[in-house]
């Protein structure tokens, strides 16, 4: 008498037939990063992030989950290590961990995708490949400790972005990405001829672009418009004489500049000391500038006192890791701080995501809107730019424009201080508010509402200037979509893993039974 299996198996509904062979699995893994770094790199070829996530999507076939993972991984790797070849020169040996600590997340993304595929058939995978795409982007980017919002599906439209990530966001364009991907693989592919697949997605991309702007420009069109005269100057860890210096270059270049701007950690010891607030009260300027400003009952607030000379931090405590957290002495916020014309400081505002392995301060117990003299201005200091739970609120609570003093080390090369700046191009075509960015070395920019620069000073670029103005109309810009998608897809995300898990729980238990 035959025993009753209690766990009868799964039937795996892809078919044996349909699984994926060495070669097409090479082909579909190339064809991937390929595809996203020419995505990334060349506008033109923008549109290509649809055939990065269509070969993701295909690779579900694959015939076991461990494959599906390896290869994950070894997608993700040729994605991060390429573009960010920087870390190496930062980290050393320590960026291979952050390497393929980065690359799980891709590997994650193909191991669920050929679970649910496994499970619940092709259907299933097409309706769910969005949400767990958004949902790990989203995490990867925004929730766990090692944050990192850079090369995300939705970034690589960034030079051809027209309206369309005002409406969806950065993470909303990469649910609709993986999407449209998804649908023409599954259903449109066999009812188009092979030469007019590529055009029509073209075609819905950039059709998509030019959506937004009518329903966002409803209510504001007719408001009147508002400016600031802006100016900045880019120094690296600069002496107390070299500022003043440079402030009398900048005001005597640019009179008509009502706002100055000079970078993150321009005071790396402390404060801005009092002879650059008198700076300001005798030339009548504004100035936006960063320093550090010591937590109470800390030794850094003890030794700043009236000047920032007597405590002395080595430069190179803030351009190379720090690996350890910093000693309770020496507790800290990274702040830009706003002198007025008055020469008070009148606004402060602590960096709200410091810098992972760096002492880089404690993170910003609160977030405001600087209201000044010409409207709300919100101030991102340097990488919160890149963290949407950071700009959303600073939006939210009405900023017209945002103002990011920066420090990328000179040392960290070129690429990286391009990719930083991308980030900021990015924010100011989500929200269609101006950017002001000053970079320590570089690369410094005034960005228009739409994303696109109107000006920039280059790299390493010590003492080059920048200057223009910052134009906006109605009460500010909107957050999209996406706050509330993004997270809605992380939490649906982690609902299917719980869900796997206990299938594959029961999967074992059955045939620990039967033995």
């Amino acid at each position: 008498m035959e025993t009753p299996n209690p766990t009868p198996p799964i039937a795996d509904t892809t078919g044996s037939a349909r699984r994926l062979r060495l070669w097409q699995t090479i082909a579909l893994a190339a064809g991937a990063v390929a595809s996203f770094h020419l995505a990334f790199m060349v506008p033109l070829l923008s549109w290509l992030v649809l055939a990065y996530l269509g070969c993701l999507f295909a690779l579900r076939r694959l015939a076991t989950a461990r494959q599906a993972f390896y290869v994950g991984l070894a997608i993700g790797l040729g994605v991060f290590v390429p573009q960010m070849g920087f870390l190496w020169t930062i980290f050393q040996a320590a960026a291979l961990p952050l390497w393929l600590i980065l690359a799980l997340f891709h590997a994650a993304f193909l191991l669920l995708l050929n679970r649910v595929e496994f499970r619940l058939g092709t259907k299933w995978a097409v309706i769910l490949a969005p949400v767990l795409w958004c949902g790990i982007e989203y995490f990867r980017s925004e929730v766990w400790w090692l944050r990192f919002a850079w090369f995300t599906a939705g970034s690589t439209l960034i030079p051809g972005i027209g309206n369309l990530s005002s409406l969806a966001g950065v993470y909303g364009l990469g649910f609709l990405f993986v999407g449209l991907a998804t649908f023409w693989l599954v259903w449109l592919r066999p009812k188009l001829p092979i030469a007019s697949w590529g055009a029509a997605l073209l075609v819905v991309v950039l059709a998509g672009g030019m959506v937004g702007d009518p329903f966002w420009s409803i209510g504001r069109s007719w408001s009147q418009p508002r400016s600031v005269k802006i100016a900045g100057l880019q120094l690296e860890f600069p002496a107390v004489p070299d500022v003043l210096a440079g402030l009398d270059r900048l005001a005597k270049a640019h009179p008509e500049a009502e706002l100055l701007m000079l970078s993150e950690y321009t005071f790396a010891d402390g404060p801005p000391p009092p002879s650059v607030e008198a700076w300001c009260k005798r030339n009548g300027k504004w100035l936006v500038v960063g320093g550090k400003m010591p937590i109470e009952g800390s030794a850094l607030e003890s030794a700043s006192g009236a000047t920032n000379s007597a405590l002395r931090t080595p430069h190179s405590a803030l351009s190379q890791p720090r690996l350890t957290s910093a000693a309770p002495t020496e507790r800290f916020y990274n702040t830009a701080l706003v002198i007025s014309i008055n020469g008070e400081v009148v606004f402060t505002q602590a960096k709200s995501r410091p810098i992972q392995f760096f002492t880089d301060g404690e993170p910003a117990p609160s977030q405001h809107v600087w209201d000044s003299p010409w409207g709300k201005l919100g101030i991102a200091i340097c990488y919160d730019a890149s963290y949407r739970q950071v700009t959303d609120e600073l939006i939210r609570q009405g900023a017209v424009a945002l103002l990011i003093p920066t420090m990328d080390v000179e040392a960290w090369g070129e690429y990286q201080h391009r990719l930083n700046a991308r980030m900021a191009r990015l924010r100011a075509a989500e929200y269609r508010v101006p950017i002001f960015r000053v970079a320590s070395s570089g690369i410094s920019q005034i960005i228009d509402r739409t994303g696109r620069e109107i000006a920039t000073a280059p790299f390493p670029g010590q003492g080059e200037m920048i200057a223009g103005e910052l134009r906006w109309t109605g009460k500010g810009g909107a957050v999209p979509l996406d706050a509330w998608l993004a997270p809605a897809c992380t939490w649906a995300t982690g609902g299917v893993i719980l869900w796997l898990g206990a299938l594959a729980w029961r999967d074992r238990r059955g045939r620990k039974e039967l033995r």
